[in-house]
């Protein structure tokens, strides 16, 4: 398991589940784009809440309703790029 990643059930499917906290909108959504951009590269694509200071992002395997490697794997991307971001 990736640290501060929890696995939820989220409509009855298990998803990695972390909210990043951000100090205003302007960062959180460009943490949002940046996220976007990698799951675009990957071809794989999470669920992202963006909010006033919090972006929340859920990823599974869409084809097989559940967790797989490559969720793990963007897991660890996406918060390679919040340590860039934040």
């Amino acid at each position: 398991m990736i640290a501060n990643w929890q696995i939820v059930d989220k409509d009855s499917i298990p998803k990695l589940s972390r909210s990043y906290k951000f100090s205003n909108f302007k960062r959180a959504l460009a943490f949002t784009q940046k996220v976007g951009e990698a799951a675009e590269q990957a071809g794989h694509h999470p669920m992202l809440i963006t909010e006033w200071g919090r972006v929340s992002v859920f990823w599974w395997t869409h084809t097989i309703n559940g967790l797989h490697q490559n969720d793990f794997i963007m897991a660890a991307k996406t918060d390679v790029a919040y340590e860039t971001e934040a």
